[in-house]
């Protein structure tokens, strides 16, 4: 019997073990994402523009541009309608057995919140094996691997996928964690924003949320770099951070983009296990009609001379 327990138990550690390298790493570099470009249950999804990607992509990659997984214009924080995301993710070809891999530009650590957000997007979606390719197109450029520019066509999937609420936070629910005060807050956006001298275009009020704590999203990455950081280097970025894993946790900006990539770190890399995205972020909050309680909020004189330079700026440069 003692025999067989040990037999048992061996096999199941040996399948844990096979299970956890078999796991979609969320990070790929270039050279891991062209060792798997044969698989056929790995599918490249491009979020680059439609001309971008027409000009060159890698093989076999689909587009989706960025905009497609984003919300309304009043605020393209806000998460897509299941419907309109369904119909998204089957004109890809997707199933929960998929290994997704999302490719942005690489331009810069901005350019790395749109995969993230993506990401995020696809694993609210229910499918588990998802990675983004470190550094995006320009480091599969830089590293001298091919590109082509072939039409791609793929069999729309069946796929019904259904929410994941544990990886969304809701105003409602933010509502709830500012009064009480039992989760940490993390806004990713800029100093500027988090201390209320500039705001998004969209934004009623600069500010940011009640008790909130600032962790700039661009920490995770070398300056001037948009290739994330090691997961050692991660680790250190963390420990230096307000990031408290034992407390709920969620991540937020001006429009669930900035949020992605803390969130991505905290959740993907570094295994954090209570990490929510509150996709709305601050326009949505800070348009509630209840006026939701905000700190950092400039006096009202500063409002107007803030609103003011955003009007001057957007009607002089057309």
């Amino acid at each position: 019997m003692k025999h067989l327990t040990t037999l048992v138990l061996g096999l199941a550690l040996s399948a844990a073990a096979s299970a956890a390298a078999s796991a979609a790493q969320p990070l790929l570099s270039p050279a891991d994402l062209q060792a798997k470009l044969n698989n056929p249950q790995v599918r490249v999804i491009d979020i680059r523009d439609a001309k971008s990607y027409a000009a060159g992509h890698i093989a076999g990659a689909v587009n989706a541009p960025y905009g497609s997984w984003r919300g309304p214009a009043h605020n393209p924080g806000e998460l897509p309608e299941l419907p309109k995301l369904t119909a998204l993710v089957q004109s890809l070809g997707l199933t929960p057995a998929t290994h997704a891999v999302v490719v942005s530009s690489g331009a810069d650590a901005t350019d790395f919140g749109a995969s993230a957000r993506v990401y995020w997007t696809l694993k609210v979606l229910g499918l588990k094996e998802l990675s983004v390719l470190n550094g995006g197109l320009k480091a599969w450029s830089e590293a001298g691997l091919t590109q082509n520019t072939d039409a791609v066509k793929v069999a729309a999937s069946n796929f019904q996928p259904k929410l994941d609420h544990s990886q969304i936070a809701t105003k409602e629910e933010l509502i709830q964690r500012v009064k009480a005060g039992d989760a940490t807050l993390i806004d990713a956006r800029p100093a500027a924003f988090f201390n209320g001298e500039t705001k998004a275009p969209a934004a009623k009020v600069a500010g940011t949320l009640d008790g909130a704590v600032n962790l700039q999203h661009d920490k995770w990455f070398a300056p001037g770099s948009s290739t994330f950081v090691p997961a050692d280097q991660a680790k250190k970025i963390a420990a230096a951070s307000p990031i408290d894993p034992a407390k709920e946790t969620v991540s937020f900006c001006n429009t669930g983009h900035w949020a992605a990539t803390n969130w991505f770190a905290m959740s993907e890399v570094l295994g954090q296990k209570n990490v929510k995205l509150y996709a709305g972020s601050m326009v949505e909050w800070s348009q509630d009609p209840n006026g939701l309680p905000m700190a950092n909020v400039p006096s009202r004189t500063t409002q107007l001379l803030q609103d003011a330079k955003a009007w001057g700026a957007k009607t002089f440069s057309k």
